[in-house]
């Protein structure tokens, strides 16, 4: 956890790099990301200026109405584990917002999507002096082509730094882009990995096929193991060296095959056809927010030695809210 000292000399380097990129044209600083440089200049060229008021505007009620059943099945797979806590958070995290960044500036929210990888902003990180009260950790979610579709933003209040935050959203993120995946109608069901790795988790790669045998969807990590690009539909036997006829023999196996690729290399390959399929062999998706939340609450408390006002200022919330979160903690 962030010392007080740490995180004062923190905002002392991000202001150092305001004030060479905004005041004094520097394209770039080492004091912060190239991709929160890149960011502000964009802003500062459609003539915002930090101290600009942000309205946090609202879009049309058609639009969002479009937008909410045009994804449906993705909120229902990212929604267990939504919580606000904070009423300042609610004016950003409330339906139907414009959150793009010619709208706000830099955020972890447009930034996820547009570098769409993980990322975390901190406090004057973000463009804006009216949203410098807020850290932000952000991760792109993915369909199965391969395509961003969304993203999970974990957004506290006047907190300490913590970018590991930015590996809990990507894991959070997975889950959620690998629920989503699953959700989709498919025959069989392929859980991939390598030799040696042990299977059934988020960490596995995942690829939904057709009875025919075509590629319906694949999730990030499947597509890296077997180099899939973003387009078509590929066929299994383009990308496994066995007669697909043996992938959906493999789901009367209690073990995962051993599967040669064209590359000479093998991955672990565990089949399940789709009636089969029951929800142990799908990710734990649901609660993972909150197990994230459970983690930072269990080492705060930890690192303040059991002093819940301590710990509660650490987190950024309040002493009821924290009260209120060990609670549901111990009832579980």
């Amino acid at each position: 956890m962030s010392t007080p000292s740490v995180n004062v000399h923190r905002l002392s380097q991000v202001e150092q790099a305001r004030t060479a990129i905004m005041h004094e044209g520097d394209t770039h600083s080492p004091l912060v990301a190239d991709w929160i440089s890149q960011s502000w200049q964009r802003c500062l060229s459609q003539g915002m200026q930090p101290h600009d008021e942000v309205g946090f505007d609202p879009l049309s009620g058609a639009h969002v109405k479009r937008t909410l059943d045009q994804n449906h099945e993705l909120i229902q797979a990212a929604r267990p584990g939504v919580d606000r806590h904070d009423r300042r958070v609610d004016v950003i995290a409330r339906i139907g917002i414009d959150l793009s960044e010619r709208a706000v500036g830099t955020s972890a929210i447009c930034a996820a999507l547009i570098e769409q990888k993980p990322v975390w902003l901190h406090r004057g990180e973000h463009f804006f002096k009216d949203t410098s009260i807020y850290s932000c950790a952000g991760a792109p979610l993915w369909n199965g082509q391969g395509d961003c579709i969304g993203m999970l933003d974990l957004t506290a209040v006047m907190t300490q730094e913590r970018p590991e935050l930015m590996h809990l959203a990507a894991l959070s993120a997975r889950s959620i882009s690998n629920a989503y995946l699953l959700s989709q109608p498919h025959h069989l069901l392929l859980r991939l990995n390598w030799p040696g790795r042990l299977m059934g988790d988020d960490n596995d790669g995942l690829m939904l096929l057709n009875s025919d045998g075509e590629v319906l969807g694949a999730n990030p990590l499947a597509r890296e193991m077997l180099h899939m690009a973003n387009d078509g539909h590929p066929h299994a036997s383009d990308l496994f060296a066995i007669p697909t006829g043996l992938l959906f023999d493999g789901a009367n196996q209690s073990q995962p095959m051993e599967v040669p690729l064209w590359s000479g290399l093998n991955l672990q390959v565990r089949s399940c056809l789709q009636h089969d399929c029951n929800n142990s062999s799908q990710p734990a998706t649901t609660g993972a927010l909150q197990q994230i939340q459970l983690a930072m609450i269990n080492k705060a408390v930890a690192h303040a030695k059991g002093n819940v006002a301590q710990a509660a200022k650490a987190l950024g919330i309040s002493r009821a809210t924290l009260y209120r979160k060990l609670s549901r903690k111990s009832s579980h």
